[in-house]
């Protein structure tokens, strides 16, 4: 799991190295784009946020595909990585997350409450991970998830070249 990042800091971070910034958000519902534009002059760094938070949007704003999520579920790795990649293809941005997520209450016993599944694309590289963070309750699965999201950008900034 990466290490805690402010809001303040994923911003600073991706001035230093010119990199745009891109929210894919279901089970969030743009809580990362909130944390990030709560900041002054958060623009030069966010260049958009999505919340997708059903499957029709998923499919029409950002290009996840129905097979995809027939086969594994809107909360699901491969998802969340459809997630990504089509904010980046839909935005300016260098680099993306995305979240997607059972917040609760409910969830199954295949996918239980408080599962979220990540991905990172862009600069840096790609990568997805699944966060079970149990069942506190829907508003701290959803602090948590975005919490973990702003701590990914931050490791996805860290691991990028500088843009020119």
């Amino acid at each position: 799991m990466s290490l805690p990042a402010s809001p303040e800091a994923v911003l600073e971070a991706a001035r230093r190295k010119h990199l745009r910034l891109a929210a894919a958000e279901s089970c969030t519902g743009g809580m990362v784009s909130a944390a990030l534009t709560d900041i002054p002059g958060s623009s030069d760094v966010l260049e958009r946020g999505f919340v997708t938070y059903s499957n029709d949007a998923k499919r029409e704003m950002l290009g996840v595909a129905e097979a995809t999520l027939a086969a594994h579920g809107a909360v699901s790795p491969e998802v969340a990585v459809e997630m990504a990649a089509g904010a980046l293809a839909h935005s300016h941005a260098d680099i993306a997350v995305s979240i997607t997520g059972i917040a609760g209450p409910g969830g199954s016993e295949h996918k239980p409450e408080g599962r979220v599944c990540f991905a990172i694309a862009g600069a840096g590289g790609d990568w997805t991970e699944t966060v079970e963070f149990g069942a506190p309750g829907r508003a701290t699965v959803r602090a948590a998830a975005a919490a973990h999201a702003l701590a990914l950008l931050a490791e996805a900034i860290d691991r990028s070249a500088p843009k020119a």
